[in-house]
């Protein structure tokens, strides 16, 4: 897959299902500790966009990409400003080089700058940001106040209802104390849920790309990035327990098209899977794609190509068949067509999108 910096011309559209065990996907600081986002008339858990973008722009981060939007800590253990932020990634433009008086040269430093922003922030070329600095900054005044992110995802869901895991409502540390070693506890608030399959729903707007630079090799980054995010960004204690179980990105070749709600076509399937209470692992599951591989059927002419990858534990259920990964992959290639249905080698294909060629994780 080569390294292409043309900017986007094709819509696409991405769906992207990935569990929890024992685990707490997204807390509510609002709840007072922390608890699971659950809605609570259908008991289905919430995910919000900000919790995915955040496991994004920590991989991107870790790949060596520029990122905007991060906690950075001076030497001196202080929360950098985004005005340091901002200052870091234009690093490279130096005012002083500048005539300011000269309407040319000034028009050049605000075009220098605005490109290098977005060269060196790779998370604002695909979500957009508040541009929450002061407009007298010298670097402040040459960019807007937001860039609209041309990549969005509406909040996840899990695919049924969640229990809250009673085992971790109220756990007991016993300590000794220092002076008589007697045995003191304190209840620490830790909720998680039992087991949830979380379904997204993204979409890559090819007009939006415009305003923020976002290249062909940014939206083919996405297809390893999302799945790596949730492998090597979810290992904090409440976190621990998420894996990625199915990304697809459909793109388009039609201007301003997409299907739309591809994620809701996969569904559980209800005959192969255990009672909802009951659900514990993806093992305890099936997920039916009859729908969804009818719905790319019927927009196949529309249709550039289809990146896909499953885990290889994801039991899928077509036309009556249950059978792992490869039973959804043939389908869409009968379906769609051989030629457009490519399956994603994650770790292969991610040393592709890395800065300068670089390889590893």
């Amino acid at each position: 897959m080569p390294e292409t910096t043309d900017t986007v011309e094709n819509r696409s559209e991405i769906v992207f299902l990935y569990d929890a065990v024992d685990a707490n996907p997204n807390g509510n600081p609002l709840s007072g500790s922390n608890r699971p986002r659950i809605d609570p008339q259908t008991q289905q858990a919430i995910v919000t966009d900000v919790r995915l973008k955040r496991y994004l722009r920590d991989q991107l981060d870790d790949d060596g990409h520029g990122v905007y939007i991060r906690n950075v800590h001076s030497e001196e253990g202080y929360q950098a400003t985004r005005e340091d932020l901002l200052e870091d990634r234009l690093k490279d433009v130096e005012p002083d080089e500048y005539d300011l008086d000269d309407d040319a040269e000034a028009a050049q430093f605000r075009e220098d700058v605005f490109g290098a922003f977005l060269n060196n922030s790779v998370d604002v070329r695909y979500f957009g940001a508040t541009m929450s600095v002061d407009a007298a900054d010298e670097y402040g005044n040459h960019l807007p106040d937001h860039f609209t992110g041309p990549v969005q995802f509406s909040p996840g869901k899990s695919m049924h209802a969640v229990n809250e895991n009673e085992e971790y409502d109220s756990l007991t540390s016993v300590i000794a104390t220092q002076g008589e070693k007697e045995q003191g506890g304190f209840d620490l608030d830790d909720h998680r849920i039992q087991y949830g399959l979380i379904r997204f729903h993204g979409l890559v707007d090819e007009h939006g790309a415009e305003d923020t630079g976002l290249t062909v090799a940014d939206v083919e980054r996405l297809d390893t990035l999302c799945w790596r995010a949730l492998k090597n960004q979810t290992i904090s204690r409440s976190k621990v327990g998420q894996e990625p179980r199915l990304y697809c990105r459909v793109e388009y070749s039609e201007e301003s098209y997409h299907l739309g709600g591809l994620d809701k076509d996969l569904k559980l399937d209800e005959s192969a899977s255990e009672a909802e209470e009951e659900l514990r692992n993806v093992r305890d599951l099936t997920v039916d794609v009859d729908g969804f591989v009818e719905r790319l059927s019927n927009a196949s002419e529309r249709i550039e190509r289809v990146r896909i990858v499953a885990s290889d534990i994801l039991p899928v259920s077509y036309e009556g068949e249950v059978g792992g990964p490869t039973l959804l992959y043939d389908a869409l290639e009968a379906k769609v067509g051989s030629d457009a249905v490519e399956i994603i080698d994650v770790y292969d294909e991610h040393t592709d999108t890395l800065p300068s060629g670089e390889e590893g994780e």
